[in-house]
């Protein structure tokens, strides 16, 4: 058994790789007679009840039940405040003061620290004095020190990968806990056990692992899935058309139609079936799943 979830942002509708996406998870946990759960990762949103149950309607429809409440992480503060005091005390913590162009640009410096886009570690060293200055003028924001550590990850459909895990961030500068630190903590609380998502976030994971670990908390198994493609061959987004289900229903298409395609783009229905989610549980297998990309065109 393993228990899942889906957790989407609240920010608006749900586009179609959104819902293959929790369809997956639903099937993962499902197939193994696990609980699945549903999350709001609304930090960044906060309270939008009006997408929210646009979300919750639309994975309804297309058939996904979920186990117990809806969560949402805007309720757990406390939960994070208590993981970040864990890691304060045991000197994993150092306040970071660096803007966004400035992490930019130090990362893309030839100085062969760090890849692209991995922090630097600027303020990593910076006396009290020069921190006290520099509160002054912009609150700071809180990284984990990590140092250096290097972290296998071994993914059910992706397979393995070794990252050296950078200080990344687990409290914004507006005193928000970041996504990484939200996620891993709520995951645990929540009793997930396999994690579900996009692959854009595989590369994220070993920052997650390692702070599982630091936090003495049960580390999720995980299945990042390959994305879905607008026409232009990236990753879906609203701009690209008759996306939502609202909107292929605006075309006359049915919820178990749109189920059905999803189900056709994951090689589990035949063109002209449209079987039930119980119905795709027997025919689940997460070693037949198709390891590419699928691209999907509104006008289909």
């Amino acid at each position: 058994m393993a228990n899942g979830r889906f957790a989407p942002s609240p920010s608006g509708p749900l586009h179609l790789g959104n819902l293959r996406t929790a369809m997956l998870a639903w099937l993962f946990a499902r197939s193994s007679n696990g609980r699945f759960a549903m999350r709001m990762e609304d930090l960044t949103t906060g309270a939008a009840p009006v997408a929210e149950a646009e979300q919750l309607g639309d994975l309804a429809e297309i058939g996904l039940t979920w186990d117990g409440p809806i969560t949402r992480q805007s309720e757990h503060a406390e939960r994070y405040r208590s993981a970040l005091m864990q890691l304060e005390d045991e000197g994993r913590t150092y306040p970071c003061f660096c803007s966004r162009r400035e992490i930019r640009e130090a990362a893309a410096a030839p100085h062969g620290e760090v890849g692209l886009g991995a922090y630097p570690g600027s303020c990593r060293t910076l006396g009290s004095v020069e921190r006290e200055r520099r509160a002054e003028s912009r609150p700071p924001a809180l990284r984990l020190d990590a140092g250096a550590a290097e972290v296998q990850v071994t993914d059910a459909l992706k397979g393995p990968l070794t990252s050296t895990v950078d200080d990344f961030v687990l409290r914004r500068g507006d005193g928000v806990a970041a996504y990484n630190l939200a996620v891993v903590v709520d995951d645990a609380a929540e009793g997930v056990e396999q994690v579900v998502r996009g692959d854009d976030l595989w590369t994220s994971t070993p920052r997650q692992v390692l702070l599982g670990r630091l936090l003495g908390l049960p580390i999720p198994n995980f299945a990042h899935v390959p994305l879905v493609l607008g026409p232009g061959g990236e990753r879906l987004a609203k701009r690209d058309g008759a996306v939502t289900l609202a909107d292929r229903k605006a075309l006359g298409e049915t919820p178990a139609e749109v189920r059905a395609a999803l189900a056709r783009s994951l090689g589990l229905a035949k063109p002209g079936e449209e079987p039930a989610m119980a119905q795709l549980i027997a025919r689940f297998d997460p070693a037949r799943l198709p390891v590419e990309t699928w691209a999907f065109h509104a006008g289909r």
